[in-house]
């Protein structure tokens, strides 16, 4: 399908509104004081794989497999398998008016170095579908697809039986205009494509020793802090955009019911490390409340949490909640469940999800359906399918 888009509404997606938060915010609900938080390559946030995308979009503190690179790269220290692999498929948008061709495959996987420390690789791919530009007055130019993709590498090494820590670096590269002139506020400019390098940095603990009336259970605790790393341009360096740097905190609990019935509950808590939106007098220019958002990276990283219009009460609005459970029989079929919430004045995503998993000697496939709360949001039937590849002997494990 070829979708026409105007160099005018170009330049608006170049100068920083976030297609994650379009994604959010089309279906037509209104708020008023709605102040969601845009970055440069949102895609960078949405998550990759099946299995996380069932949970809620929950993954810190999961058991670790080979799509840990992406939520915390601490986790593959404690694989039990020598390598292995995935590739995993998302149509996006399909929801929204006629939208066919917009995706993201991710393809990731592991190898284990020794028993405690694993190197991981991953590709990141987002295409946002054919594009015709066209000018002003209607004229139509250059037929292109705009594309994103990161690709990233990651190592893991355990301090302790229970500890271990993970550090990643990525290479960026989003193409949103093919080279195309935008008309701009201060007339017309050049476009480019933003390239740009981030780091992620992890720590994942976890307890096998533990047990509640008499059931074996696991504790696991995770943090990363992930695509950290400075600004990105499409046009100069005056119109720098911030990356979608993100804490992620989350717990996991698993409750081995008995040797063939397996339960786990999860939960994470997400933020973007980045300036919010201040609040503008009428002129558009004047900030009447919070901070000026045009500033350095290590600025608006190290004020995220003291920049809102309206105070701390603000900065936790700016968390996103997800939750799930995950039910395994047999480390051979597993059922999923979860729930998203992010707060209506930050783009106001709520959904819930579910999805199924099976393993089965070398192979294993995961899928995840995301239901939203609001009728005819774009989001609504997004489908996300995860392929499973080990190629290491021995036994199957949900783990995996």
């Amino acid at each position: 399908m070829i979708r026409k888009i105007s160099r005018g509404f170009l330049w608006v997606v170049l100068s920083g509104m976030s297609v994650g938060a379009f994604a959010q915010n089309v279906s037509g609900q209104e708020y008023d004081g709605l102040r969601t938080i845009t970055t440069a390559m949102p895609f960078l946030t949405i998550s990759p794989d099946a299995r996380a995308g069932a949970l809620g979009d929950a993954g810190v503190a999961t058991s670790p497999d080979a799509n840990s690179i992406y939520w915390n790269p601490a986790k593959a220290a404690f694989l039990d398998k020598k390598f292995g692999g995935s590739v995993s498929y998302t149509p996006w948008l399909r929801n929204l008016g006629g939208i066919n061709d917009v995706f993201l495959s991710y393809l990731s996987g592991y190898y284990k170095l020794n028993p405690q420390s694993a190197l991981q690789m991953s590709l990141n791919y987002f295409n946002l579908g054919n594009i015709q530009f066209t000018d002003a007055t209607g004229a139509e130019g250059l037929n292109f697809v705009p594309n994103e993709f990161a690709i990233s590498t990651a190592y893991s090494q355990q301090l302790s039986e229970r500890l271990s820590v993970g550090v990643g670096i990525k290479f960026l590269h989003s193409n949103l205009s093919g080279g195309q002139a935008v008309t701009a506020p201060n007339g017309s400019q050049s476009t480019k494509a933003a390239n740009g390098a981030a780091a992620d940095l992890a720590v994942y603990y976890r307890n096998q020793d533990l047990s509640i009336g008499g059931t074996p259970v696991e504790l696991a605790l995770g943090a990363a802090i992930t695509n950290l790393g400075p600004k990105v341009t499409y046009t100069t360096q005056d119109e720098a955009s911030f990356l979608p740097t993100n804490l992620r905190l989350g717990t996991s609990v698993t409750f081995d019911l008995d040797p063939y019935n397996k339960l786990s509950l999860i939960f994470d808590a997400n933020k973007l490390m980045v300036p919010s939106p201040p609040i503008y007098g009428d002129d558009d220019s004047t900030i009447v409340a919070g901070k000026n958002p045009d500033r350095s990276f290590f600025s608006g990283f190290f004020g995220s949490f003291a920049d809102a219009p309206d105070g701390f009460s603000e900065e936790l609005k700016e968390f996103t909640l997800s939750g799930g459970v995950e039910y395994w029989y047999n480390n051979l079929f597993s059922v999923r469940g979860g729930y998203f919430h992010e707060n209506d004045m930050k783009g106001g995503r709520q959904y819930f999800t579910t999805g199924a998993g099976l393993r089965y000697q070398l192979f294993g496939l995961d899928f995840a359906y995301l239901i939203p709360l609001q009728q005819n949001h774009p989001l609504g039937e997004t489908l996300r399918f995860t392929l499973h590849l080990d190629l290491a002997s021995g036994a199957n494990s949900a783990s995996n």
